[in-house]
């Protein structure tokens, strides 16, 4: 699998019968621009934690990609029940559901799982440390999956953004960034927690060829090369004609609930990674400008 070109208009096994949860967030928007048959459900109309509804949601299926996740990093501090249900309890019954009725499952997780130790990329052999709740609630959604379904899919990815952006974080990380410099606010980000920007245009596309390809178990992918926030942050401003300061900062003077891994960076031994993450932000720019012209 190399890295993505010009994106397909659709995924090509249209045969297949597809099931996406959490389809209302940024990789499950851009997983239905490939899929536009599938069956999407956000976590309005399918709750990943509600057994019954899970079983019968599944049935009729050939594919269930699982993109619902509590993503709300500090909160979960002071709620650890609910991030628990939405990334722990929700994947394991999803899992079950498909082991049930014998269809393929794919989870995503997150680069959280690991503590951020020393200076190389994680590898998916290298031991999760999580330190946060959302962290080792993500975690434990990967185990109860591989669990119950060892032939499941759990692909860890870093930093995402997409043209849906994030509902919790009100937009994606360039887009937030984007919004404020033009609005004249100051410009604080932190230099010392690095990852790999992904786009999820590029994720999506991805993912699904390597379940054509069978794969199964964990598997990292994500954009080639590691940056800081402040570094994705200047890369987006410069691809929006901006010239703004941006102020670095360190992690502890945000003084943030939830610690967060300082480095986040992934590396994989069993798929080459996508295009680098200049690329993907850039591409992500263009798709961005081209939905504000169609409205």
């Amino acid at each position: 699998m190399g890295a993505p070109g010009p994106a397909p208009a659709t995924w090509h096994h249209s045969a297949v019968r597809v099931l996406i949860t959490g389809a209302a967030g940024q990789l499950g928007s851009d997983l239905r621009l490939l899929l536009p048959d599938a069956d999407a459900a956000d976590r309005r109309r399918l709750s990943v934690t509600d057994r019954a509804a899970v079983e019968a949601a599944v049935r009729g299926h050939d594919l269930v990609l699982n993109c619902a996740a509590y993503n709300a990093v500090d909160a979960a501090e002071s709620d650890p029940a609910a991030a628990f249900a939405v990334n722990a309890e929700g994947p394991g019954i999803l899992a079950v559901a498909c082991r049930k009725a014998g269809i393929r499952l794919v989870h995503f997780s997150t680069n959280f799982v690991f503590g951020g130790e020393g200076d190389r990329p994680f590898v998916e052999a290298d031991e999760a440390r999580p330190l946060s709740v959302y962290a080792r609630s993500k975690l434990e959604g990967e185990r109860r999956v591989l669990e119950e379904l060892p032939d499941a899919l759990v692909v860890r990815s870093s930093g995402l953004f997409g043209t849906a952006g994030s509902a919790v974080k009100g937009g994606s990380f360039p887009e937030r960034i984007v919004a404020r410099a033009r609005d004249g606010q100051p410009l604080r980000v932190v230099d010392d927690q690095r990852l790999n920007p992904t786009y999820t245009g590029d994720l999506a596309r991805a993912t699904l060829d390597l379940v054509e390809e069978g794969l199964a178990g964990i598997v990292h992918l994500v954009a080639a090369g590691c940056c800081s926030f402040w570094d994705l942050a200047t890369e987006a401003l410069r691809l929006a004609g901006i010239q703004a300061e941006v102020a670095r900062l360190r992690t502890a003077e945000l003084a943030a609930p939830a610690p967060r891994p300082l480095n986040g960076c992934l590396a994989s031994a069993r798929v080459p990674a996508l295009r680098h993450w200049r690329e993907g932000l850039a591409a992500w720019w263009v798709a961005r400008q081209a939905q504000r012209v169609r409205g």
